[in-house]
């Protein structure tokens, strides 16, 4: 079952202000799509998990992103985005 992805307003300004500074802006934008692609799929499995089993982290250079997963109503919420250059 695919899972609804939110982007939360500081992660959506963050992943502006990468998108701004990336030297190559349509990279980004396309490992930004790719990782919602997979959140959406099977959200449990990506990454890595931090505080609890639902609070989770994955890195996808040029970003690396922490997100929650909201069982029950098969939902992500998009926390924080960072730069990840290098994996």
């Amino acid at each position: 079952m695919n899972y609804e992805v939110f982007w939360g307003p500081i992660a959506e300004s963050m992943l502006a202000e990468i998108w701004l500074d990336a030297p190559n802006r349509g990279f980004a934008t396309q490992t930004a799509a790719d990782l919602e692609r997979k959140l959406a799929q099977d959200p449990l499995h990506l990454g890595e998990s931090r505080a609890s089993s639902v609070q989770r982290i994955v890195y996808q250079p040029p970003l690396g992103i922490e997100f929650e997963v909201i069982e029950d109503d098969k939902r992500v919420i998009v926390q924080g985005v960072f730069a990840n250059p290098t994996s």
